[in-house]
This record gives C-alpha cells, structure tokens and sequence, in this order.
C-alpha cells in the first residue's frame, strides 16, 4: 500500500513537470569542474532517493546526464571517459540514498515487516531516519573518496553548468498543478515523520495510508487547464507495478525461507564460522547481506538474510534488533554487479565490466563501514538497540 500510494504520489509530479523542475534546479548547482559535478551528482542522486524511490530518480536523472554529455560533445557513452565517474555517480548515489527513508525502496519495507513483527510496535519514520542518517554520510564519503581520489580524464567540463541553466531557465515558472504536486508531497512527508506525535489518536492512519489518501486525492484536484491532475489511465501507466509484484514475491519467499526451515540451515552453515556477537559477527553478516544482495535484489536479499540473521541472533541469546538494523544498511549497499538500479546506466550503455572493477572497491570498503558504524553504534548508542 505505501509503494502504491508513494507511486501515485510521484505520478503527480512527472504529469504536472514538477519532478525535471526539481532535478534541473538542484543541478543547476553543478560548476564545470568535474570533480564538482561527480560530487553534485552523486549527493543529489542521494538525497532525492531519500523522499523517492531511487529506481524512479535513477531512470529520470540518467538520461538528464547523459543529455548533457551529449551537449558538451561526448556523443558515445561506450567510448566517453567522462561518462564513467558521472553515471557512477548516479548509480551509486540512487543506491545510497535508499536507506535514507522507507521510500528508498522494497528492501526497506521488507526491513519493516520484520521489525514490526520483532518489536510488537509501529516502526516510525523518525526511527528509520535518526538510525540510518549516519550511515548515509558514511557511505556518501566512502563514494566520493573512490570516485574523486584517482586521477580523472579532464579536470573541466566547458558548457555543462550553462546547460543545466539554459534548461531550467527553459522551464515555464512554477504552476497551479506542480506547486498542488509539491503540497501533495510536503504533507506527505510531514504528516509520515510527525506520526509520533497523532499515533495514538489515529492508530490506523500509518504512512501506507497517508501516501494513498493523499495520492487519491490527486485524482480530484485540478491542473491549470481545470482538468484533473492525474487520471486512471495516467497512473496505471506510471505505476511500477513490477516492483509492487516484486515486494510481494519476496515477502512471500521470506516467509518460505522462514517456514520451511531453510533459514535455519542457512543459520547453522554461517554458525560454524567463529560467532559471539562482537565486531567479527557484524562483519560476518555485514558480508553475508551484500554479498547476496550483489547476486539477487536488494529486496530479495533482505528477505532472506534478515530472517537467517534473527534466527542466528536468537540462537546466540542476542538482541535482534541492532543486527537486523545493520543487515538493512548492508542489503542497500551493493554496487559491482548490473543488478536492480545498478542496471539502468548499463542499459544506456554504461559498460558493465567498468561498473564491477570501479564497484568493487566500494563495496569492500561500505562493507568494514557499515560493519564498524553498526557495531560502534551498537556499544556506544543505547538507543539503538531499543525501539
């Protein structure tokens, strides 16, 4: 219900043109430094996935960069050098900023399923948000180190700032329907963080019904030209259904794996390695979890390795939670293989054995980051662990 509501929520916002605004606004920030632009690019891409699924602003953005690749004269993203560290950048960007929020993506609903189950008790945005901030700054600078620090092919790109410029300046000025677009979200947003504060007086209205009423909504209000800002016809062709079957698919296949014993066996083949709970058992899961998550779907990949994972924990007379906090933040954060967004630079044309040499070494070093945050979070933050 939430990833319906967020998706006809968002429709709203690529009908009314809200969502290239937005984009070409924050891109106007962009210098004709490279490294300013990889930077930009991968903090934008970072912080929209936050309040967007990142599969949604990574297939809007990437033919944006690629536009403007072409503008600056790179007219072959096979053969452009610079085209590597850009489209990188969104890549992995959309990647980090999926953690972000529980709109980020499936994975991240998948966590929640789990923890509400764990904890007996509503999962507050706030909640996801003050434990996952962290480990987006750590894994932005992670990205940015690998990105900024070998030697790039130029150091400027003569014309890029002043075509995200001639683009927005473009751009009709802000309309009825786009700022009724922006409203629609803006309390969304409010109403999902601030739920703390009425979850007692309306214990029903959780955020998979506040993003649906107020998508719905959409469907009464009207454009500029008096008509309906969104349609049957318009949303059905929007919504990503896909990936609606695909949440549903892997919820199912977590229940299988639980059910059926599986998680079990998977549980005690990752007990014979040298298990207590301290800094070598989060880094022992923290590789488990990207690892499946570079072979499947990070949605896929929390559906089995959170349940293994609490099954292990359990077994060692554990605290589940923190465990499976860390096992989220590692399932959003595979980067080598052409697998979920990862797959829509390479569909442009991206070389794909470029995206698993470059992602291999982010991905070692996200692993011992998120591994070392979680467990310093673990010792050191008593509220983590506590819901």
């Amino acid at each position: 219900m939430l990833l319906l509501g967020a998706d006809i929520v968002c429709t709203s916002w690529t009908v009314t043109g809200l969502d290239k605004s937005l984009s070409l606004m924050v891109l106007c920030f962009l210098g004709n430094s490279l490294k300013q632009q990889i930077a930009v690019w991968l903090i934008a891409l970072a912080l929209l996935s936050v309040f967007m699924p990142n599969a949604v602003v990574c297939t809007l953005l990437v033919p944006v960069a690629i536009s403007m690749l072409r503008f600056i004269g790179e007219e072959s993203v096979e053969k452009s050098r610079i085209a590597v560290p850009i489209l990188l950048a969104i890549a992995l960007g959309a990647g980090i900023g999926g953690v972000g929020s529980p709109l980020g993506g499936a994975a991240n609903l998948v966590a929640i399923n789990y923890l509400e189950k764990l904890s007996g008790r509503e999962f507050m945005y706030v909640d996801w948000f003050t434990r996952f901030l962290s480990f987006i700054f750590a894994l932005c600078l992670v990205n940015l180190f690998f990105l900024l620090g070998p030697p790039l092919p130029v150091k400027k790109l003569p014309g890029s700032k002043e075509y995200f410029g001639g683009l927005y300046m473009d751009l009709d000025s802000m309309g009825h329907a786009e700022k009724v677009s922006l409203g629609l979200f803006l309390a969304v947003m409010l109403l999902s963080f601030a739920r703390p504060l009425f979850a007692d007086l309306l214990p029903g209205f959780k955020p998979a019904y506040i993003f649906m009423t107020f998508g719905l909504v959409g469907f009464f209000l009207k454009n500029d030209d008096g008509k309906p800002i969104l349609t049957l016809d318009t949303a059905a062709k929007h919504i990503m259904w896909g990936l609606l079957i695909l949440f549903g698919g892997v919820l199912a296949l977590g229940v299988l794996v639980t059910n059926t014993g599986a998680a079990l066996k998977l549980a005690e083949a990752i007990t014979l390695l040298p298990l207590a709970g301290g800094s070598r058992t989060v880094l022992i899961f923290t590789v488990f979890s990207v690892l499946l998550t570079e072979i499947s779907s990070n949605t896929a990949a929390a559906a089995i390795a959170i349940p293994v994972i609490e099954s292990i924990v359990r077994t060692l007379g554990l605290n589940p939670l923190p465990y499976m906090l860390i096992v989220t933040a590692a399932v959003n954060s595979a980067y080598m293989l052409p697998v979920s967004i990862r797959a829509i630079p390479v569909s442009h044309g991206f070389d794909a054995s470029i995206l698993f040499k470059k992602g291999f070494a982010v991905s070692l070093a996200s692993v011992f980051a998120i591994a070392a945050l979680g467990y310093a979070f673990m010792r050191f933050w008593p509220g983590y662990s506590v819901l």
